[in-house]
Order: C-alpha cells, then structure tokens, then sequence
C-alpha cells in the first residue's frame, strides 16, 4: 500500500509539471525617436504677381424656338405654399 501511494504521488507530480506552462516573453519592439529639429532656412524672393488676362467675348445669343402648340383640355394646378407658423 506504501508503494501504490508513492507511485500516485509521483504520477500526480508528473501530471502537474507537465500541465505547467512557461512564461510568455514579449520582445520589446525598437521604436525610432526624431532627434532635435534643425536651424530655419533662409526665405527666398518671391516672384512677381503675373499679368490678368483678357476677358473673353461673349458668345452670340441662341435662336428662339418654335410656338407650341395649342393646349388640349390639360389643367395645371398650383398649390400656394403654406404659411409658416413664425407669421402666425
């Protein structure tokens, strides 16, 4: 009976490292820092405001288009719109 308590002592052992996990290492990732920011450089001259140009002509006007004909019966209906309620 002392040897069936050992060996389930050592099996339990066994059970127990082998269930064991290691230890996750994160690799830290190099991350690039700017160094100091550099002296202004010097302004150039600004060039000369150009010419505006000319404007062109104006196109000719279109020609008018033909008469309709007369109506058949056909009613248009405009509705007024309605009054605000800021008027009341």
């Amino acid at each position: 009976m002392n040897s069936s308590i050992l060996i389930t002592a050592l099996l339990a052992a066994l059970v127990l490292v082998a269930c064991d996990r290691g230890a996750v290492v994160a690799v830290p990732v190099p991350v690039a820092v700017p160094g100091p920011a550099g002296p202004q450089g010097e302004t150039g001259n600004t060039g000369a405001t150009g010419n505006t140009g000319n404007t062109g002509a104006t196109g000719s006007t279109g020609s008018t288009g033909a008469s309709g004909k007369p109506a058949d019966g056909t009613t248009v209906i405009v509705i007024a719109p309605a009054a605000s309620a800021a008027t009341n």
